[in-house]
């Protein structure tokens, strides 16, 4: 009986690194999608995210019956709760990937992003489908120092949020509100995929230490 039911948190652990892997692989297309204005493409991210959900409905059904059966506590109990709760981070991703590549087909055969925005939009995806790399990693390892260090890359992903922002104030702006308005949700849809990564690498440290990841923060030396 303790073999089958580690056995079923290690699987429970197995589904959440495929749903990064696929919600890393799905913003990477979108990314692509929306730069180049490929259509199919976009309809493949859009498509593929169902399989994110199916992974995420499948984890949560057998994380509860885990509890009904098991009936967890401490350490495992912590396992369980937590993988619930990234799985719906990881999930969310998905949804945020989708929502790149639905810009894109919006707005196809015009590309939604101008020219002086694409080298930002561009390190913007390339960093999202980075940071959930790393994510996927963290939650194979469970290296808590490795956790911890996403939120620093962070930093960079709200810098580049800002800096649509700044484009979109400067007086030379001349494309026009609607393409604003894609630029602001692209922008937002990255920045949320990001703070999500972030949050799965501090579920990992609480999963790993029992502590919340400001608090091993604070405990780590300068």
């Amino acid at each position: 009986m303790r073999t089958a039911y580690n056995e079923e948190l290690r699987s429970i652990a197995d589904s959440l690194v495929d749903m990064a892997n696929l919600a890393g692989s799905a913003m990477a297309r979108a990314s692509s999608a929306l730069l180049d204005a490929d259509l199919q493409l976009a309809e493949s991210v859009i498509a593929a995210d169902e399989r994110i959900d199916d992974l995420q409905r499948d984890l949560e059904a057998r994380a509860i019956a885990l509890l009904a059966r098991q009936q967890p506590v401490a350490t495992d109990l912590r396992v369980v709760v937590t993988s619930l709760r990234m799985s719906s981070d990881l999930e969310r991703c998905g949804d945020l990937a989708r929502h790149v590549a639905k810009v894109a087909r919006r707005r196809y055969p015009g590309r939604a992003i101008p020219q002086d925005l694409r080298r930002t939009i561009l390190e913007m995806g390339q960093l999202a489908e980075r940071l959930m790399a790393q994510a996927a990693e963290v939650l194979l390892t469970r290296d808590t120092d490795a956790a911890l260090q996403l939120e620093q890359d962070d930093d960079r992903m709200d810098e580049l949020h800002r800096m649509i922002f700044h484009h979109l104030m400067d007086e030379r702006w001349h494309h026009g509100v609607e393409t604003a308005v894609d630029a602001t949700l692209v922008g937002r849809y990255y920045e949320r995929f990001a703070d999500h990564a972030v949050s799965v690498a501090r579920r990992v440290v609480f999963l790993v230490t029992g502590e919340h990841a400001e608090d091993a923060t604070a405990q780590t030396p300068a």
